[in-house]
């Protein structure tokens, strides 16, 4: 009897054994030790939508509301100077053409005419398509110069939370979703004031784009199914906090102080997150090859020459038309129909 439970005690603790590696290893892909979740008091604001705006009991966690009232979103309370900004999220489900969930960096309420921005938009659809997301960036009010790519996800983000972050510091810009790099954009000198320089906010947004959002405008918000709850938790802000050197006046910059980041940067840029290892390249190329489905570096009726910060890989290339769109469905199709032996994610860093 003795021997029985002692060998019930040695297999229940290794299972323990086993759950904690797995654990640990899953935290330390992303350096998500080094992430510290705030509670939404601490750093993040009301911006538009308020009855729309539901806060958890333990203001861990936030549910943006559109309704055929408003949208709803929220701010960062400080301005960054480079910072790493991450949530977990879940998308709304069903029938969700028309709508974007944004999640992204913006100086535009201060610096009205030469703004920056780094965006990741999800794109609604209808019901049984998928949902898809682009990531942007602009620099210096450089709109007519809009570097998006799109993508499909390998998952259903309205099932469960993924975590979705942007890196942003001297020398390059990361997108992550979850241990996943799907864009990094290293600067370059040629890109001049392209590359976001100046200190932005955190924004979660939720709204009506029925205008654009889903096959060109052909599929609108359909309110039949509303409210559309999109949740956030666990925000991360991680950067070098630069609100006080603006003026106590809004949307203003006369008087705006510049504030030495460089220790700041420096903790930044030596960072799990500023960093990506071989495994996670490996599945950044897999991601694109699989799931991006526009780019602008390869639309060469947009940009006849390459933007600086471009790298060209010919087997994406190969891939894409002169507009920057897949040729013949590009490798999703073909990839349906072939049977997958494999139970792990198509996409990992742990390939």
């Amino acid at each position: 009897m003795r021997d029985s439970i002692y060998l019930l005690w040695i297999n229940h603790g290794l299972k323990v054994m086993m759950v904690m590696m797995m654990f640990v290893s899953w935290r330390g892909v992303l350096g998500l030790e080094n992430i510290n979740p705030i509670f939404f008091d601490e750093g993040l604001s009301h911006l538009f939508g308020e009855s729309n705006l539901i806060r958890s009991p333990d203001d861990r966690s936030v549910r943006l509301l559109l309704d055929k009232y408003t949208g709803s979103g929220f701010i960062s309370s400080n301005m960054y100077q480079h910072g790493f900004f991450s949530s977990l999220i879940k998308l709304p489900g069903a029938y969700t053409a028309g709508l974007v969930v944004a999640f992204y960096t913006s100086n535009g309420d201060v610096f009205v005419k030469n703004h920056d921005e780094l965006d990741i938009e999800f794109l609604g659809n209808v019901e049984g398509k998928p949902w898809r997301f682009q990531t942007n960036m602009y620099g210096n009010g450089s709109t007519n110069r809009g570097r998006e790519e799109r993508y499909r996800l390998w998952f259903d983000p309205s099932k469960e939370f993924h975590r979705y972050s942007i890196l942003w510091n001297p020398t390059k810009i990361i997108f992550w979703v979850d241990d996943v790099p799907i864009r990094e954009i290293i600067r370059k000198e040629e890109m001049k004031g392209d590359y976001p320089q100046k200190p932005m906010s955190l924004y979660a947004t939720i709204w009506d784009a029925s205008s654009w959002a889903t096959s060109g405008g052909k599929f609108g918000v359909d309110y039949a199914f509303s409210p559309f709850v999109s949740e956030f938790k666990d925000v991360a802000l991680d950067g070098c906090n630069v609100s006080d050197s603006f003026p106590n006046n809004n949307n203003n910059t006369v008087g705006y102080n510049y504030v030495n980041c460089s220790a700041s940067d420096q903790d930044l840029m030596a960072s799990d997150y500023s960093t990506i290892s071989p495994k996670q390249a490996a599945a950044m190329r897999r991601f694109r090859e699989r799931y991006m489905y526009y780019s602008y570096c390869y639309d060469t009726v947009r940009y006849a020459v390459p933007p600086p910060e471009c790298v060209i890989v010919t087997a994406e290339k190969d891939r894409f038309k002169d507009t920057g769109r897949l040729k013949f469905g590009g490798s999703h199709r073909a990839r349906k129909r072939r049977k997958r032996n494999r139970s792990t994610p198509v996409v990992s860093a742990d390939q």
